[in-house]
């Protein structure tokens, strides 16, 4: 059995919750194990909170997953520019493109913990439109 979400979502807060728990409720439903769906559901809030807090310029963004019997695959989607470190003088890369964040530091961990919790993560911009995709893909067996 194939299972697959696309959801379109507000740029706020709200948001990240109910896209969180819609996943999880098909990943419980195809007896996904209690700690995948952790690790997929950590990965999914941190991308959808950096997309929240980065994307100035999209009002929505986008969540698909694709779920098999083996493993779950990922993409949030933004749909507006994001911030980059080129403001206040630094460099223009992209938030995503940044050095890893100090290990005290309160902000900036995100993509390392995408990257500790599932496999195959990749950053693209997306092609002729504003914005960038973040996909990850984890598989069911841990």
């Amino acid at each position: 059995m194939e299972v697959v979400l696309e959801m379109t979502l507000p740029r706020n807060a709200e948001s990240a919750p109910l896209v969180r728990h819609t996943l999880d409720a098909s990943l419980r439903g195809l007896g996904v194990p209690p700690e995948v769906r952790a690790d997929i559901a950590l990965a999914l809030g941190e991308a959808c909170a950096n997309v929240i807090q980065h994307a100035t310029a999209g009002k929505d963004y986008e969540v698909r997953a694709r779920m098999d019997g083996a493993r779950c695959v990922v993409e949030v989607i933004d749909g507006g520019a994001v911030v980059s470190t080129a403001e206040g003088g630094g460099t223009g890369r992209r938030v995503w493109d940044g050095p890893p964040a100090p290990p005290g530091a309160e902000h900036g961990r995100g993509l390392q913990l995408i990257r500790a919790c599932t496999e195959e993560v990749h950053i693209l911009d997306r092609v002729q439109r504003n914005g960038a995709i973040v996909h990850f893909e984890k598989s069911f067996a841990g």
